[in-house]
Order: C-alpha cells, then sequence, then structure tokens
C-alpha cells in the first residue's frame, strides 16, 4: 500500500477518535455550564483556530501568483451551512443533559443513512445497500433506545435522532457549498455563525423562555470564573480539537485517502464515542445496547457498501 494512503488512513482515524470522544467533552462540560454557552465557546474557538489555516492558505495563493479573489458567495453559504449545524449541534448538545456519550455518538449516526435517503428527494439513484443500512440502523435504534420498554425511551435520545437529520442536511449543504467556495473559509465562516447565533441564545436565555426544564444556572450565559475554570477542558477540546484541529486532519488526510476508506475509517467515530463514554464518564451499556451499537455501525458501512467496493482508480503521474 503507498505510505502516502497509509499516513492518510491515520490521520482519519485520529479525526475518528477525536470527533468520538468528543462527546464525553461535551457531556462532561454541561456538568458546569449550560448547552448554548458550551456551544457558543466551542465553535468560536474552533473557527478562531481555523484562522491560521486560512491565512497561510491564502499566503500561498499569493505566492503562486493566484492572487486573492473576493468570494462573494461566502458569507451567503456560511449563514446557511452554520445556522443548518448551528440547530444539529443544539439539539445534539440539548440531548446530551438526558442521554450517555455512547448513545449520542450511535444517534448522531444515523445521519450516514439519511444522506442517501435524502438523495432520493433530489433525483440520486439510491441502492439496495442503502435500505438494507436503513433496516440495520433502525433495529439498531430499537435496541438502542430501550427496545420494547418505551418507558425507558428519553428525550435526549429522541432530541439526538432528531439532530441526525439536520447533520444529514448540513452533509448535502456543504456538499453543494464547497463546490462553489474555498472549504477551508466555508468551515471557518460556518463555525462563527454558529457560535454566535449560540451566544445569542445563550444570552438570551432561550431555554428558560420556552422552559425546557434545564435549570437557570445552566441555561443562561454564564461566564462566572470558576465555572470557566472547571469546563475549561471539556471547551478546550470540543473547540480546538474536535472542531480546529480534527476538521484539518480530516482536509489533509482526504487528499490521499481513497473514498472507502474515508468512509469506513470516519463511521468508526461511533465507536470512540461509546469507549469515551465508558472510560471517561463511567457509562455502562448493557447487552441491549451493545447489540443496538453494534447493528448501528453495520447499517452505518452498509450504506457505503458500492463505495467500499469501488475499485480505486490509479492516479496517473503529471507529464
Amino acid at each position: 500500500m503507498d505510505r502516502r494512503v497509509i499516513k492518510a488512513d491515520i490521520l482519519l482515524g485520529l479525526t475518528a477518535c477525536i470527533w468520538g470522544f468528543a462527546f464525553a467533552a461535551q457531556r462532561a462540560g454541561m456538568n458546569y455550564i449550560g448547552p448554548f454557552t458550551f456551544n457558543s465557546i466551542r465553535f468560536l474557538l474552533g473557527g478562531v483556530a481555523l484562522v491560521p489555516l486560512v491565512v497561510l492558505r491564502d499566503k500561498r495563493a499569493r505566492e503562486m501568483g493566484g492572487g486573492r479573489r473576493p468570494d462573494k458567495l461566502l458569507f451567503i453559504f456560511s449563514v446557511a451551512a452554520g445556522g443548518c449545524l448551528f440547530t444539529g449541534a443544539s439539539l445534539q448538545q440539548l440531548g446530551l443533559l438526558w442521554t450517555t456519550a455512547g448513545n449520542s455518538g450511535f444517534l448522531t449516526g444515523i445521519y450516514v443513512i439519511l444522506v442517501p435517503v435524502f438523495g432520493i428527494f433530489m433525483g440520486r439513484k439510491t441502492g439496495m445497500q442503502t435500505w438494507a443500512g436503513a433496516v440495520l440502523a433502525l433495529a439498531g435504534l430499537f435496541f438502542v433506545i430501550g427496545g420494547v420498554n418505551l418507558e425507558t425511551v428519553n428525550s435526549g435520545d429522541i432530541l439526538t435522532i432528531v439532530s441526525g437529520i439536520f447533520w444529514a442536511l448540513h452533509v448535502i449543504l456543504i456538499d453543494r457549498f464547497v463546490r462553489k467556495t474555498d472549504a477551508v473559509k466555508l468551515a471557518c465562516g460556518q463555525f462563527v455563525v454558529c457560535g454566535l447565533i449560540s451566544l445569542v441564545f445563550a444570552l438570551l436565555n432561550i431555554p428558560g423562555r420556552l422552559n425546557i426544564g434545564i435549570g437557570a444556572e445552566l441555561g443562561a450565559f454564564n461566564f462566572h470564573p470558576s465555572m470557566m475554570i472547571d469546563a475549561a477542558v471539556p471547551l478546550l477540546y470540543g473547540g480546538i480539537m474536535s472542531v480546529g484541529v480534527a476538521y484539518t486532519l480530516q482536509v489533509v488526510a482526504q487528499r490521499d485517502a481513497p473514498p472507502a476508506h474515508a468512509a469506513v475509517i470516519l463511521c468508526t467515530e461511533s465507536v470512540f464515542a461509546a469507549i469515551g463514554g465508558i472510560l471517561l464518564l463511567s457509562e455502562k451499556p448493557g447487552p441491549a445496547i451493545l447489540l443496538g451499537f453494534f447493528l448501528m455501525l453495520a447499517g452505518m458501512l452498509a450504506t457505503q457498501w458500492d463505495v467500499i467496493m469501488r475499485r480505486p482508480v490509479e492516479k496517473k503521474e503529471a507529464v
């Protein structure tokens, strides 16, 4: 195997690991601050973390004679993607108040199945592997949220499942937008937009106004120094590592990694989420939930079967 591909696979594995363990950080952070406060700081940190990369890319473009062209669509795309990102991230973060990091990781992963399903309404063909994946994912979902015992279904699981819909829409939007603008600038822009909207929701104490029931101390924006210190590690991990570093690793890795490798490796994010919950938060998923995890992961991989089985096209050296 090409050494560049091996290196790319390792970077993708590290990306999946960082994203997976971020679920534990997100859940731990809300022991001290609320979901909107956490997301506002997290995504603003992530946006700031990408600024050096944006500057470096612009500098390289100028050195190559490309100059710095105005991007009129960047602002519109950033607002649209950032708004969708805000909705998905907010529902996921609120869900973590009542569900586990492991559950959140796997339930969020349902977007992998929803993306090709939504593609049907956009005129794209959907093969049998997508429907097989959807059936496996639904079976896994059945076990994860409590099986036949509906009394064990909690609002956190439901919110996380709904967030998966917006994560899927976000993937579709990004797929359209990156064809017309710089991917790194778009990432930075959407993170800033998401962070600012989250900040407004925290400052206005929207959870308190909607009577969501998470407590005044968690609903409103609270920048008390002691709370910020207690939440510093989850915030720094969730912002700089999960948003800034992991995204950069993904961009770098996918230059050399075959699509099949990326599809499979990034699906393991859910597995790392469960591991992070067990190791860092002492979560103890029962046999039924573990079976659900396995079925959902199988469903995610099944939807990528055509990509996995596709033979890589050999790259020709430029003359």
